[in-house]
């Protein structure tokens, strides 16, 4: 292999130092020939240098050596001999290699260029959030689907369960637990079906489809640039998305990075800024009334995640990860995958979701049988005044504890009753978005990045999620901004 001139002359020079007679012992123990030798020096190989530096004498004769060719090639020796090999290994393909050139193949690489291009992949990925996330899962998905089965619940279900659980359980509290405000079937199995499932679903019907595409390898590499400034790779990207469907799994999903600084930022981001499906897709269905707030929630949480990722990046120790990654190739999704993967994932989310839910029922329910619930709300009552909230909307807080979905979900009953106007929805939406992970995710946190880091993260993200909420509050009330 000829390399470039600069390249040749070098080799050349340190062959010379090292001539057949006056081969060093560390030299002869490689037992390779003297131009193989020669390239990895020039190559500064970092076992080798610390052996010139070590008992050559000729160091500072091949420093010199490496520092001229470096200067006459204006970049790297290593570099430009890389780059000769993979031209001499083009060069051999092409001439052993024939492929028949087909329209698809043709088509389907144009499309992947468009997908990893910041220029198109970025309008690309716009038109995806809005068909796919907006339109599909906001409004369609929380929007018609949970109002048609809202309102079967409170037509047909709910005042049934009342009347059944009065003739059943003469006692008031028995009652409570089943039915009423705050039972087990009218407030846990309603919110876990009537709102968390339709929206549940339609995210991994369109996640399924991305997937299927073979869309999101070409996401992790479009996105691996701009994840680098926050202590990222484009292997992040996979368990980021994730926590759009649910934050528990995409927690797990986090032990698949490279690095521990890399597991503890997407973990602490996952944690503050990314909010479930069943959680954004409410929040979508409500502020789709007002897109205008919408997008300011959504430009207000994307400027949180980068400048927290920065910052956090700034702060742990070590170097970003490596992106290496497989990209599959683009082609049709297939129905029938696409429906088994979303059932397969609707069937986990609830199997896990829906005890969740009566569970917080029951403890809510233990909660104000002793009193602890309406200890708790008042004390969140005088925290969401300072933010403009009406004390009505202590509870949800309580309830984003317990599921991040169910505060969201309390979140909408609220808003249904005309509680809240626009400030005060898109404060409380801002607020719950980076309240504290529900138990199901604080848990997985606790098995996967241990107890201290959890605590710490905890510790920090609930007063600030409040901060940031009365910043808010005070900021639209300076510029008179209503929405």
């Amino acid at each position: 292999m000829i390399y470039p001139q600069p390249i040749e002359k070098a080799i050349n020079e340190i062959e010379l130092l090292f001539s057949e007679n006056n081969l060093p012992t560390w030299a002869k123990n490689y037992a390779i020939s003297r131009r193989s030798l020669a390239l990895l020096i020039l190559q500064k190989d970092p076992h080798l240098w610390q052996l010139i530096q070590a008992d050559d004498s000729r160091y500072q004769d091949i420093e010199m050596i490496v520092a001229t060719t470096q200067n006459q090639l204006k970049q790297s020796p290593s570099i430009v001999i890389a780059h000769t090999r993979q031209q001499q290994a083009g060069n051999l393909e092409s001439r052993v290699l024939s492929e028949p050139l087909q329209e698809k193949t043709l088509f389907t690489e144009k499309l992947h260029q468009l997908t990893v291009n910041p220029l198109t992949g970025f309008p690309i990925l716009l038109i995806i959030l809005y068909y796919g996330v907006y339109k599909f899962v906001g409004e369609f998905g929380a929007g018609t689907l949970v109002d048609a089965i809202e309102t079967f619940f409170e037509q047909q279900i709910n005042p049934v369960v009342n009347h059944i659980t009065v003739l059943i359980f003469p006692w008031q509290p028995l009652q409570d637990l089943i039915g009423n405000d705050y039972g087990i079937i009218t407030l846990g199995i309603r919110y876990a079906t009537a709102i968390v499932l339709p929206v549940v679903a339609t995210f991994f019907f369109i996640f399924s489809l991305l997937e299927d595409s073979g869309y999101l390898p070409r996401l992790s590499l479009m996105l691996d640039r701009i994840f680098k400034y926050i202590g990222l790779s484009g292997r992040s990207v996979i368990p980021i998305v994730l926590g759009f469907g649910c934050d528990t799994m995409a927690t797990m999903v986090t032990r698949t990075l490279e690095t521990n600084r890399e597991r503890l930022i997407a973990t602490f981001l996952l944690s503050l800024a990314i909010p479930c499906a069943a959680q954004w897709g409410v929040i979508v269905g409500l502020l789709s009334q007002k897109p205008i707030a919408l997008i300011a929630w959504a430009v207000f949480l994307t400027v949180i995640f980068l400048v927290m990722g920065f910052l956090t990046s700034k702060i742990l120790p070590g170097k970003p990860a490596g992106f290496y990654m497989e990209i599959p190739p683009l082609r049709l999704p297939k129905f029938r995958n696409i429906l088994i993967k979303t059932w397969v994932r609707m069937k986990w989310y609830f199997y896990e979701i829906l005890p969740l839910f009566i569970w917080a029922s029951v403890l809510i329910w233990l909660g104000r049988l002793t009193g602890l619930f309406d200890i708790l709300v008042r004390g969140l009552e005088p925290i969401s005044l300072s933010l403009g909230l009406p004390q009505e909307a202590a509870p949800i807080f309580l309830y984003g504890f317990f599921r991040r979905d169910y505060g969201a979900a309390g979140l909408f009953d609220m808003q249904q009753q005309g509680i809240f106007n626009g400030n005060q929805l898109f404060i409380a939406a801002i607020v719950l978005t980076l309240f504290l992970p529900c138990i199901a995710q604080l848990q997985m946190m606790l098995k996967e990045r241990g107890t201290l880091t959890t605590i710490l993260m905890t510790s920090f993200i609930f007063p600030f999620a409040f901060f940031i909420g009365y910043c808010t509050n005070f900021a639209l009330n300076v510029l008179g901004v209503n929405f």
